[in-house]
Formats: C-alpha cells, sequence, structure tokens
C-alpha cells in the first residue's frame, strides 16, 4: 500500500515536473527564472513528503492521544461500576444483620451513581461487544433493582436478594476484563498504524529522492548546455574558426547572448576577409616596383652601366640583398594569404627529399657562407608524394630560421629518419633557442620571439606559421623539440641517420630543433 501511495506521489510529481521542463524547454523566459524554477521542483518532491510525514504523524498522535484517553476512562468507569456494586451488596447485607431500612440509602444512591456511569461508560465505549456487555449488565443491575425496592418494605426479603449481586459482580469483572483486552488491541492496531505510516515514508524516501535526484541532473543539463554552447563559441572565435555558426539553445537571455557572439564571429571574420584582402593587393601593388627596383639594383651590381667604384658595388650589393629579403616577405604574406582564402592547392608528384633539400641549400648557401656556418648532412634518398614547391617553401623556412639563430661559426644539423609509413626531417641549430614563453605560439602567425639576432632584419613572423600550415596540408606536421633535454638523443639520432658511431659523434650544443614529418604516401590516394 505504502508503495503505491509513494508512487502516485512520484507520478504526479513526475508529470507536474516533465510538463514544466517541455515548456521551458521551448521557451524559457529567464536563465534566473530557470535556476529558481529547477531549485523549486527539485525541493517539491521533498516538501511534499515532508508534509505527508508531518500529517501522518500528526493523524497518528491524535489518535493515540484519543486512545489514551477513552482507555483511561473506560478503566475507571469499569473500576468505578464494579465498586458501586460492592456498595450496593454492602448496604443490602447491613440492613438484612441490622433491621434498619435507613441504611438502603447507600443502596440507592450507589445505583444512581452506577447508572450515570453505565450511560458515561456506553457513550465512551466504541466496541459493539463491549456495548451488549454493557446493556446485559444494566439489564441485571435493573433487575436486581427493582426487588430490591419491592423488599423494601419486609427487609426478611432481602436475604433472598443478597446472592443476586455475585453474577452482576462477576459480569462486572468480566466486563473490565473484556475492556482490557480491547485497549490492547487498540495498542496493537495503533502499533500497526504507525508501521503503516513508517511504511509509507521509507517508500516515499526510496520513490522521491531518485525522482528529485533525477530532475537535478535534468535540469543541471538543461541549466549547463547553454553555458557549454557559449564556452564552445568563444574557444572557436579565440582559436581563429570563424566559419561556425554560434547557436545557443536555452532561456530567451543566454540565446540573445549567443546572438550577439554570432554578430562578433561575423565581424571578426568580416574583418579577417578585409586583412587578407588588404595583405593580397598590398603584396600584389609592391611586387611590381620591387622587380624593377631588384632589376635595377642588378644592372647596377653587373656593371651594365658602367664600371662602379668598391663603394659603389658594396651600395648596389647591399640593394640586391634587401630586394631579395624583401620579395621573400612579399611571398610570405602571398602564401598566408592564399591559405588564409584557402585557394592554396597542392600539386603533388613523387619527388626525391634529398633532392628538394640539396636545392634551398643552395639557395641559402650565400647566407651560410656569410656566417661561416657548416651544414651537418646526413639525408638519404626518400621518395614521397608531395608538393615539391611547397616542401621546398617549409624547408626553406627552417632552414632560414636556423641560420638566422647560428651564432658565427656555429653548427647546423640535418638529418632525416624513416618511421613505420612516414619520413622525419630534423633541423638543428646551436644558436640561443627558444624561450619557454615563446614555444606554444612559434607557430602563430605574425609572431615575433623574444630572442632576436642582433644586426638582423625583423621578418614578418609569418614563416614557421605557413610551414607548419603547408606540412599540415600534405597530411603531416611540424614540431619544436626539447631543445636541452633532448641534446644527447638528437646527436644520436644524427649519428644514426649518418651511419656512424654514437660514441664517435661530437656533441654539440643544441639550439632550437624543429622536426617536420611528412606521409610517404599520399594519404588521399591510400583512402
Amino acid at each position: 500500500m505504502g508503495f503505491f501511495i509513494a508512487s502516485e506521489t512520484a507520478g504526479t510529481e513526475g508529470r507536474l515536473a516533465a510538463t514544466v521542463l517541455g515548456r521551458f524547454r521551448h521557451n524559457p523566459k529567464s536563465f534566473l527564472k530557470l535556476i529558481l524554477l529547477g531549485f523549486t521542483l527539485v525541493g517539491l518532491p521533498l516538501i511534499v513528503a515532508l508534509i505527508h510525514s508531518a500529517i501522518s504523524i500528526d493523524r497518528l498522535a491524535d489518535q493515540s492521544r484519543k486512545a489514551v484517553y477513552q482507555a483511561v476512562q473506560i478503566t475507571l468507569a469499569s473500576h468505578t461500576l464494579t465498586n458501586e456494586i460492592n456498595i450496593m451488596e454492602r448496604s443490602v447485607r447491613q440492613t438484612l444483620i441490622l433491621g434498619d431500612e435507613s441504611l438502603l440509602e447507600g443502596y440507592f444512591q450507589a445505583h444512581t451513581k452506577f447508572g450515570k456511569t453505565a450511560t458515561n461508560l456506553f457513550q465512551l465505549s466504541s466496541r459493539t461487544e463491549q456495548k451488549q456487555m454493557l446493556e446485559q449488565l444494566q439489564s441485571l443491575e435493573a433487575a436486581i433493582f427493582q426487588k430490591v425496592s419491592a423488599a423494601s418494605q419486609a427487609p426478611e426479603k432481602l436475604r433472598e436478594l443478597v446472592q443476586s449481586f455475585v453474577p452482576l459482580l462477576d459480569y462486572a469483572r468480566s466486563f473490565s476484563a473484556v475492556g482490557y483486552a480491547l485497549i490492547e488491541l487498540e495498542v496493537d492496531e495503533m502499533q500497526d498504524m504507525a508501521e503503516h505510516a513508517q511504511t509509507i515514508m521509507v517508500w516515499e524516501l526510496f520513490a522521491l529522492i531518485p525522482f528529485a535526484i533525477l530532475l537535478a541532473l535534468g535540469f543541471s543539463l538543461l541549466i549547463t548546455r547553454p553555458i557549454r554552447q557559449i564556452d564552445e563559441a568563444i574557444r572557436n572565435m579565440g582559436q581563429g574558426e570563424l566559419s561556425k555558426t554560434v547557436r545557443v539553445d536555452g532561456p530567451q537571455d543566454l540565446m540573445y547572448l549567443g546572438e550577439r557572439l554570432d554578430w562578433m564571429r561575423r565581424r571578426l571574420l568580416k574583418l579577417e576577409e578585409q586583412k587578407t584582402k588588404f595583405l593580397r593587393h598590398v603584396s600584389h601593388e609592391l611586387k611590381t616596383p620591387l622587380t624593377s627596383m631588384r632589376e635595377g639594383a642588378d644592372l647596377l651590381a653587373e656593371g651594365v652601366v658602367g664600371v662602379l667604384t668598391v663603394k659603389q658595388q658594396q651600395i648596389a650589393n647591399i640593394l640586391h640583398s634587401n630586394s631579395i629579403q624583401l620579395q621573400k616577405r612579399i611571398e610570405d604574406l602571398l602564401n598566408y594569404s592564399a591559405l588564409q582564402t584557402e585557394k592554396s592547392a597542392l600539386m603533388k608528384h613523387q619527388a626525391n627529399l634529398a633532392g628538394i633539400l640539396s636545392v634551398v641549400l643552395q639557395d641559402q648557401n650565400l647566407a651560410i657562407m656569410n656566417k661561416n656556418l657548416k651544414i651537418d648532412l646526413a639525408c638519404s634518398e626518400l621518395m614521397i608524394d608531395c608538393d615539391e614547391q611547397k616542401i621546398r617553401i617549409i624547408i626553406d623556412n627552417l632552414l632560414s630560421n636556423a641560420v638566422k639563430y647560428s651564432p658565427l661559426g656555429g653548427r647546423i644539423k640535418i638529418w632525416t629518419n624513416k618511421v613505420d609509413d612516414s619520413v622525419q626531417l630534423d633541423i638543428m641549430d646551436a644558436g640561443p633557442g627558444i624561450d619557454e614563453i615563446d614555444q606554444d605560439k612559434v607557430f602563430e602567425p605574425f609572431y615575433q620571439g623574444r630572442r632576436m639576432p642582433e644586426s638582423h632584419v625583423k621578418g614578418t613572423g609569418l614563416g614557421l606559421s605557413i610551414a607548419r600550415e603547408y606540412a599540415l596540408a600534405h597530411g603531416g606536421n611540424i614540431e619544436l623539440k626539447a631543445n636541452r633535454s633532448s641534446e644527447r638523443r638528437s646527436d644520436s639520432e644524427y649519428a644514426l641517420a649518418n651511419g656512424r658511431n654514437i660514441d664517435l659523434v661530437q656533441p654539440t650544443k643544441a639550439g632550437a630543433h624543429f622536426r617536420l614529418t611528412l606521409p610517404i604516401h599520399d594519404p588521399e590516394s591510400c583512402s
């Protein structure tokens, strides 16, 4: 019975909660109202259970109070009936012995009190059996009273009535015994009621507490879902992923916040497009005059317009060198602009990684000679499916960084390894390395590190960013390896790639260590 009551209570609360949840799921008004409603509905089942328990306890206490009062009154009344019967018997005996009719006055007083007590006891009795015995007891006493009244003028006739009080007294005692038995029955019923109430409360706890927990979980999901959506939208915008539309489901104030975030996303996307368009236009506009400047510097350096003095030749060489650097910066901007607009398609074919590396080293030969650098090269013949021009840009950016940060007379190590279906190209210089603060930002576009070489033209900060984007487009990656803890391991890897004994390799001071990983086969063709 308790289980069905608790189930019905939980079912009613469940239907109410489902209705409210459905309404707020489709059209919630406010985040604050949603939280308040959640607390209310979660606490409502427990409040209902508490109120129901309080009502049950109060009802049980009231019935217990009534039962105790009734038991006490019945006990006192039963005792009074027995005493009055004894008084009536004693008065008849005294009258018979002394022959004084005035002594029957005590009998009549006891009779009157017996009648009043019996009437009150009849009203207190709730059991049919008890009322029937009380009626029988009154009938016996009334019969004796009639006989005593008839024999009051002849005291000798009272002798026959003395024995009539014995069955009356026995019946009164039986009535008292039955009353005590009924009181015990009432106590047992009260105990059963208490156990029943306790069972109902236990079932309510078993039914309502899990329901309240499930309701709390439901509201938690309903409340945290828009918060997670807002957090994801902010994280995507922070990472530059501006193509995903911001959508927030939930209360209207949070939906409005989601609309404002989407407006911010569209604004940032528009600004990003304007920036990319500006870079592309400026880069194209600079290429034409730069080409003329470079051709003029070449003509001057070659002596086409006449023999130059030593100082004039130095100036012409400076113009020629800086025009090459400026052209590279413009190409970096164009490459970055192409990456941002996703117009840089890969033209893949079989290429020799060692050949690409050789071309890049030849292009960087002048800068290597100017700093008197030593190149330790250990590169085997490895064929990969790639866009040769893009791979050349990747290696050129990595090598130019190594040359730029290497000290005069330093050493640059370059080696390759084949690992499963991938190729690893490692480039490690002996420069100052990359600051720990810069390591997480080194691949971000336009980011300039803290440790800049002296007397060097500051770059655009796009080289490593473009290199990594090209590597990712090939299905590979570029990693910055730990520059100090991996020093010995890097020397070992270089020695193994060069086919030399590890113990014969003289360890060098490790600066920045970049690793390019590329798949040997085209991932798209394999799939």
